[in-house]
């Protein structure tokens, strides 16, 4: 009995801690269109992105972004390394970095970004990615 009260205060726990962090959803668009997701982790976030690259190629990419700079209330330049898997023709796997600015409203839940993602391809295309893309998320 002691086990079982144990294991749901735990994942109680979890529950609420997750509930706890602020996050967001929304779309990243440029040179495709990606479903876009970030979960704040302190002062840094993650952010993980599925869509379709060029508009042709199924990508996903996540990121683990640093708050580098903040410029005033509700501004703030990040910066971070990632990972990315694609597939088109063959499958894609790299490794990203990703660059930007980030404005969140203060009278609303709405965050607006404007980044940079370049991705290193080991597979063979090589170097891609050197297109800004603008996000728009909804924060909860």
């Amino acid at each position: 009995m002691k086990k079982i009260i144990l294991i749901a205060a735990m994942v109680l726990g979890f529950a609420v801690a997750a509930s706890a962090q602020p996050k967001a959803v929304g779309l990243r668009l440029g040179y495709g269109a990606e479903l876009s997701y970030q979960h704040n982790v302190g002062s840094n976030f993650v952010e993980a992105d599925l869509g379709l690259a060029s508009f042709k190629n199924l990508q996903v990419a996540a990121t683990y972004n640093f708050n580098i700079a903040e410029f005033g209330p509700g501004i703030k330049f990040y910066a971070g390394p990632g990972i990315g898997l694609g597939f088109a023709e063959k499958l894609s796997v790299g490794i990203a970095g990703q660059a930007g600015l980030e404005y969140s409203f203060a009278a609303a839940p709405i965050q607006l970004s404007v980044d940079i993602r370049p991705y290193f391809d080991f597979v063979g295309v090589g170097l891609v990615g050197w297109w800004p893309h603008l996000g728009v998320r909804y924060n909860f």
